[in-house]
């Protein structure tokens, strides 16, 4: 089974799509794939309920608790790699991960990202499409390197930018966008991917 283990930081709801998609597409019969753990940097994270209804196995590891980014990722690495992965998936993953455990995971990490990279790298990305007078902004599914957010593009969608936009009301449009190209992208690449 090409194992997935997927890194939350809160609600997880695009977590919950892949977990959705890959049972309503019977990705274990047809891909031989799974979501195999949702693990949380934090305890009260909502998606961990989700992914526990779902028969999903849950970990929470608290960042707070190390003393260095090193000392978390090693223990994470460790957390993630008891089950095996075939890929690792960050849905709203909140922290910014070292060049080790990036390399770690050389060709298996994926993210997603509220904005049509490369524009808009890093955080507040909807208010400032829209101070930047964009026409169009999305988001992107993209491979996890060293450096943030410019990893090779997976896949991408694009949603207008409309009169009157806030970043609340263009970041909901772009969510039910998310919702869509993650899991589209996560199965592609498990399609691709041997057996780990």
């Amino acid at each position: 089974m090409k194992n997935i283990v997927i890194l939350i930081s809160g609600g997880g709801s695009n977590m919950a799509a892949i977990v959705k998609t890959a049972q309503q597409e019977q990705w274990a019969q047809r891909h031989g794939a799974c979501v195999a753990a949702v693990v949380s940097n934090k305890a009260d994270a909502q998606g961990l309920g989700f992914a526990r209804e779902h028969g999903i196995a849950t970990a929470v590891l608290d960042h707070k608790a190390f003393a260095s980014r090193e000392a978390f990722d090693a223990e994470l690495a460790a957390v993630i790699d008891a089950h095996q992965p075939a890929l690792v998936v960050l849905a709203g993953f909140m922290r910014i991960l070292t060049p080790g455990f990036v390399a770690h995971y050389a060709g298996r990490l994926v993210n997603i990202h509220p904005s049509l990279l490369p524009a808009f790298t890093g955080l507040h990305t909807h208010q400032r499409a829209i101070d930047a007078g964009c026409k169009f902004a999305g988001v992107t599914v993209h491979q996890v390197t060293a450096e943030l957010d410019v990893g090779p593009i997976l896949d991408q969608a694009v949603v207008p930018v409309l009169p009157g936009d806030t970043a609340e009301t263009l970041a909901a449009r772009v969510l039910t966008q998310e919702h869509v190209i993650y899991p589209r992208a996560v199965r592609a690449l498990v399609q691709k991917l041997p057996v780990a």
